[in-house]
């Protein structure tokens, strides 16, 4: 609690909101979404917790929400934005547009999607037997912090019309954006099923992986979804904090280390594990699964709106050699530990690594033998 006899000094508005919020808070480097203990939020109506990564940086948290069997969360309006993806459980979200419709749409695990910013929702769970359990990734932080003014926040009656989108958005219906590899963007407000959407190639960042940038609710919330195929790894590079990692499909690993570190950070993930690098560390991931594996990441800033200056630079080269000024570290200069590990890890796991075609893989495949 904040005391008011003294003069506020170096005040986070959102961590005072949060605190006092009276739900669970949870902090670590990497989490497992699916594990966080929730409780009784009396703002939303139904259990929940605020996740706080190590990596998450001065815009983005995230909320995990649960609904219990046949539940439904309070009615919801608000001026910061939200990226929500299903993570267990199947139901369904009403959100009511100024132009006085209703829109419903149906979700189940691995859907994602986003409300049109300050549009009066709810959440319904679909099941009366099963618990549905959402994570929202959104820029509560900054909208707080700017603003700290709770009514302005959450009771704020301007409308932003434009932010709807067509009406087949709200139904899975979309308009693809076609860029460059890397960069190509799908436009809705709503993805049935991240782990079977389709994708587009992206070899700059390696060993045949893909991906899809999405522009959700005409909003400044970022999503994207990258694949990598079996027995691969994504190439390392860095960017500013606030990218949450979420695994999708598939086990692996990542590993993240800041420039001149001789070791390596290192989380194991699945369905539901979340991270986010902080500012400058770089990162690589890792298929370990007999099968392609799949992650979102959420942050603030896309294609569309960067937001920022260094948002606008990452996405300009996040597939470009760092030696060329860009984030990103070429196979054939990366540290030869990296395919070491990944070769034992494979080793341990009966698999083959396939990543000889993009790197040769001879001197390391003698040393974990």
């Amino acid at each position: 609690m904040t005391d008011s006899s003294e003069p506020r000094f170096l005040f986070d508005p959102y961590l005072d909101w949060a605190s006092k919020e009276g739900v669970p808070i949870v902090e670590d480097f990497g989490i497992d979404l699916l594990k966080v203990e929730t409780k009784p939020w009396a703002r939303l109506g139904t259990n929940g917790a605020l996740v706080h990564l190590k990596g998450r940086g001065d815009f983005v948290s995230m909320f995990v929400i649960d609904l219990d069997p046949g539940a439904k969360s309070a009615p919801q309006r608000h001026l910061f934005e939200e990226v929500i993806y299903v993570l267990d459980g199947h139901g369904s979200t009403t959100i009511e547009t100024d132009d006085g419709r209703t829109h419903s749409f149906e979700w189940g695990p691995k859907s994602l999607f986003a409300l049109p910013l300050n549009a009066r929702y709810q959440h319904f769970n679909g099941s009366g037997q099963e618990r549905a359990r959402l994570a929202s990734t959104n820029n509560l932080p900054m909208v707080i912090n700017l603003f700290h003014s709770d009514a302005f926040v959450f009771e704020n009656p301007y409308r932003f019309d434009e932010r709807q989108g067509k009406e087949g958005y709200f139904s899975g219906e979309g308009d693809f954006i076609p860029k460059r590899p890397g960069r190509h963007m799908w436009e809705t407000n709503f993805v049935s099923d991240l782990a079977e959407f389709e994708l587009q190639h992206w070899a700059a960042r390696g060993a045949g992986g893909s991906n899809m940038m999405f522009v959700l609710a005409d909003g400044t919330m970022h999503a994207h979804i990258s694949e990598m195929p079996v027995g691969t790894y994504k190439k390392g590079h860095r960017h500013g904090a606030d990218f949450h990692v979420c695994c999708v499909k598939g086990e692996g690993y990542s590993l993240l280390w800041y420039e001149g570190d001789e070791d390596f950070v290192r989380v194991d993930w699945g369905h539901g594990v979340v991270f986010a690098p902080p500012d400058g560390m770089f990162h690589q991931h890792f298929n370990t699964s007999p099968y392609k594996a799949r992650y979102l990441a959420t942050a603030l800033g896309g294609l569309r709106y960067p937001t920022t200056q260094a948002k606008k630079d990452i996405f300009m080269g996040m597939d470009v050699n760092v030696r060329d000024g860009g984030a990103q570290i070429e196979y054939e200069d990366q540290n030869p530990r990296i395919d070491e590990i990944y070769l034992a890890e494979l080793e341990k796991n009966g698999a083959e690594s396939n990543m000889g075609q993009f790197i040769d893989e001879t001197p390391y495949k003698k040393k974990s033998a």
